[in-house]
């Protein structure tokens, strides 16, 4: 896996990404445009952007390509690889959802992190892992906390 983060996520959770990094097998400075990631020939599956804000998601549906999360991101839509976007913003204004129609058309998947209630959550940790769960699914990843619709019962 390769963690990218912006210098926001940076300054915010500077402790919990230090435990990201160190489940990572690299790691990469967002301003280093030239990394691995940044090339159609690097292998991977795909790309999840979490939290996505609305600066990212607007570089990523314009193509702008100002840092090394935008460009991963340009990356996979060009080479026609799985890009999950999971955007944070709430409540949208019609920019936001134009953004993410404009992402969605051209290639990227919209996941919000939105509770499944008919799984019963007893915690906001079920909320929280369902909604990874969700995310990890869409790249065929199986997770004990993914409880599936079972249908009327």
């Amino acid at each position: 896996s390769t963690p990218l983060y912006s210098s926001a996520a940076s300054d915010v959770y500077k402790r919990q990404l230090q435990d990201v990094e160190q489940l990572a097998d690299e790691v990469h400075n967002i301003k280093n445009i030239s990394a691995s990631i940044a090339s159609g020939s690097f292998h991977t599956d795909g790309m999840i952007v979490v939290p996505c804000s609305m600066k990212t998601l607007s570089g990523i549906a314009n193509s702008y390509a100002e840092n090394l999360i935008i460009r991963a991101a340009d990356v996979m839509l060009k080479e026609r690889r799985r890009l999950v976007i999971v955007p944070r913003e709430s409540p949208l204004h019609t920019g936001h959802c134009e953004l993410m129609l404009k992402a969605s058309k051209i290639g990227a998947i919209i996941c919000p992190p939105a509770p499944a209630f008919y799984t019963d959550p007893k915690t906001v940790d079920d909320i929280i892992n369902h909604s990874v769960a969700r995310v990890l699914d869409l790249f065929d990843i199986e997770s004990d906390s993914l409880k599936r619709w079972q249908g009327n019962v």
